[in-house]
């Protein structure tokens, strides 16, 4: 089979008024491509919990609605992402 990555930064065009876009934000661009994803990979950062933004908690939330595979992405040792490549 296949693999295939949507990355949900790029889904909302970032430097338009997206309002209209968003008035339902269960139809929204990344809502719809969520709901034909079958497993969402999580990245977050040292920085701050992804779950302050509401877009990521809302995306969470419709990821267990829908029953997907959830996985969290987690810091790699240097020397595994050597032998990874």
């Amino acid at each position: 089979g296949h693999n295939h990555a949507w990355i949900c930064v790029l889904a909302n065009p970032q430097n338009l008024d997206i309002t209209s876009m968003l008035q339902r934000p269960e139809s929204s661009p990344f809502a719809l491509a969520l709901q034909e994803a079958s497993t969402v990979l999580a990245v977050s950062n040292s920085r701050h919990s992804m779950y302050c933004r509401i877009w990521c908690a809302y995306e969470a939330f419709l990821a267990v609605q829908a029953n997907k595979t959830i996985r969290l992405a987690h810091k790699s040792s240097k020397t595994s992402m050597r032998t990874g490549l």
